[in-house]
């Protein structure tokens, strides 16, 4: 039996699903403007132990959808900064995205829906609020007339008074109110990019595109929806306001989870003062599974402090597992430990779990005949909590050989890139290397490097 906080109740619940044979899960993915930084990596992580844990309840009768975000300005403007077009940006983007989520272990989700291959069912649900007097047009925007629906910010738990003082709302005299968000809105000189409408050319917002694509894909009402604590307000809440007002229902999800804010060094995570780490930036220097684990040892709901010595303490930890298990066949088995399942059933208690699976290690550590325990201990490991996915040769292989592949590897995509001409993607390439401290010199026999 699963149990898990709902944001929705604001209490620990036990978790019923519409229909076991089909339980649906839709989770926010990634805006694809850049390469996913460590706050992403958190929600993938965080995801894929639940997708895990409700696999093995459900038999794998789990649909779980994670859309891409490639409709956003920050996406238009990165292009421009880059002398690229949008879909070259959000193609490259996306594949580095699934690059650094295999290197997480994070399991491909049943459908990854993009907003661009969804415009018309966008449309369509405007079309549909419009008609029903939850939204209105004026030169050339629809916005979402929140006034039309009960109860809004009863979700985030606020008072309109509240959500107009305390939260950063956008400003325009074309709203009816402060509060009121924008479903579709025109191009204009410097986002000259969009789509055909009855409203002229333009482009969704942002919390449309959820709605569209989850009704498309798992229904009006579906069982789990999640992503992170920041999106309570305003994202999950417009949600379910638009949502709700085209569907009559209460809600669109039954269970909504959300994990943490992660931190870094006690601090906001910000590029302006140097504390902003891409996912990328680590896969150089840490094993992905080191930077999964060290994700585990905090509660998803907890807020977390990232930190380089988590990181270290993950590896430390991940060694002595590997060195536990070297040496030793494992059993044609899929026995797990029931107990360690148990704890992730208690509303994913994987830092519990880990304290259960080190436990284990001990006593790996003074038994003789390890074959049967060794085996139940990476079963478990694998299938609930997606780590000791290496074997032990390939976690202990040299790490300055690994990053000298790493290196050579991005010198050949750069040469590459070099001769089709695309010298944007060639200097983005040197300047990542350069990010990771080495230095490129071009030379008449060739590319060579060093570390600064």
């Amino acid at each position: 039996m699963l149990k898990i906080y709902n944001t929705l109740s604001g209490q620990l619940e036990r978790f019923v699903p519409i229909d076991k044979n089909n339980v649906k899960m839709y989770i926010c993915g990634p805006t694809v403007y850049d390469r996913a930084h460590i706050g992403n990596a958190r929600s993938a992580v965080v995801f894929d132990v639940l997708y895990r844990i409700l696999k093995a309840l459900y038999n794998d009768n789990v649909t779980y959808v994670r859309n891409i975000t490639d409709i956003d300005d920050k996406i238009y403007n990165a292009a421009i900064e880059r002398n690229i077009t949008v879909s070259q940006l959000t193609s490259s983007t996306i594949k580095m995205y699934h690059e650094d989520m295999d290197r997480l272990n994070i399991l491909p989700v049943n459908i990854e829906p993009r907003a661009t291959e969804h415009i018309q069912d966008i449309i369509f649900f405007i079309e549909k609020l419009i008609k029903n007097d939850n939204a209105y047009v004026t030169e050339n925007h629809v916005y979402f007339d929140i006034s039309s629906v009960q109860n809004y910010g009863a979700f985030s738990k606020k008072r309109i008074e509240e959500l107009i003082a305390g939260e950063r709302v956008e400003i325009s005299d074309l709203k009816r109110g402060p509060l009121d968000f924008v479903l579709w809105k025109p191009i204009d000189d410097k986002m000259n990019f969009g789509w055909e409408s009855p409203w002229g050319i333009g482009r969704p917002g942002w919390h449309i595109e959820c709605s569209a694509m989850s009704k498309k894909y798992l229904g009006e009402v579906f069982d789990i929806h999640g992503g992170g604590i920041d999106l309570v307000f305003p994202h999950h809440e417009n949600e379910i306001a638009q949502s709700c007002a085209i569907s009559g229902q209460k809600f669109m999800a039954n269970y909504w989870i959300h994990n943490g804010h992660l931190n870094v060094d006690g601090t906001k995570m910000s590029k302006s003062i140097g504390n902003f780490y891409t996912l990328n930036d680590l896969l150089a220097e840490y094993n992905g599974e080191v930077i999964r684990m060290a994700f585990l040892m905090t509660h998803y709901s907890s807020p977390m402090n990232f930190n380089f010595e988590a990181l270290r303490q993950s590896k430390t930890v991940l060694d002595r597992w590997y060195t536990a298990i070297r040496d030793v066949q494992l059993c044609s088995s899929n026995g797990v430990s029931n107990e360690i399942f148990d704890v992730l059933c208690d509303n994913m208690n994987t830092s519990r779990a880990l304290s259960l699976l080190n436990e284990i290690v001990a006593e790996i550590n003074k038994t003789q005949n390890k074959r049967e325990i060794v085996t139940i201990f990476v079963n478990t490991c694998q299938k609930f909590l997606g780590l000791m996915m290496n074997t032990p040769n390939d976690w202990f292989c040299n790490i300055e050989e690994k990053k000298k592949v790493w290196i050579e590897s991005k010198i050949h995509e750069r040469e590459t890139a070099k001769k089709n001409k695309n010298y944007v993607e060639a200097d983005s390439i040197r300047a990542e290397l350069e990010k990771n401290r080495i230095l490129l010199e071009d030379t008449i026999h060739g590319t060579t490097w060093k570390i600064m």
